[in-house]
């Protein structure tokens, strides 16, 4: 069973990737925290009692599941209203890196120059836009495979799905980040 402090521990580990995990499901930082926020509530709810060891799969699955039901509400809700124009704009979360577990380390920004600098944000950036491009389920298996680093079977259990399915977005994910890259004139 974990303990009050295992279980806050845990939470305070998770809660910036999921967030960004979370922003780039739904491209909304106010409906990203609250997903994340109702997800932390829930796994606290239900399941802190759990051993620690199971902590991060149940949160991941709680997590994906709120944002479905996140996309589910939003699908009711614009079909009911969808002649309000007060849908929010793609750019809103233009300015946030999502990436920024690949900069650099800190104290090695010495070592580069500005021109290496901005390449990489800029390439960065670039990388951020054809993740928020692929399709939401291939987007999710990319996420959860190589952002969350879980490995096939966890991450077919968080997305309630089989390991093949996995495998298959997972695929087709890199397959289409590999070509749109390329297209730009990144090679990684």
């Amino acid at each position: 069973m974990a303990t009050d402090k295992e279980l806050s521990d845990f939470l305070k580990g998770v809660e910036k990737r999921a967030f960004k995990r979370c922003l780039y499901h739904v491209r909304n930082e106010e409906a990203a925290l609250d997903i994340v926020q109702d997800s932390m509530m829930k796994l606290a709810e239900h399941y802190g009692d759990k051993p620690p060891a199971e902590l991060p799969l149940l949160f991941q699955r709680i997590l994906s599941n709120c944002t479905l039901d996140w996309f589910r509400r939003q699908k009711t809700r614009n079909a009911l209203f969808s002649n309000l124009s007060d849908f929010e704009s793609a750019g809103e979360d233009g300015d946030f890196d999502l990436l920024e577990a690949l900069a650099p380390q800190s104290g090695s920004e010495g070592h580069e120059s500005a021109e290496d600098t901005t390449r990489r944000a800029q390439i960065l950036r670039e990388i951020e836009t054809e993740i928020q491009r692929l399709p939401g389920r291939q987007r999710e298996a990319f996420l959860l495979r190589y952002w969350e680093e879980m490995d096939v079977a966890e991450t077919a259990a968080a997305m309630g799905c089989s390991e093949g399915s996995v495998k298959t977005h997972c695929s087709r994910a890199v397959a289409s980040l590999s070509r749109a890259l390329t297209a730009k004139g990144i090679h990684l």
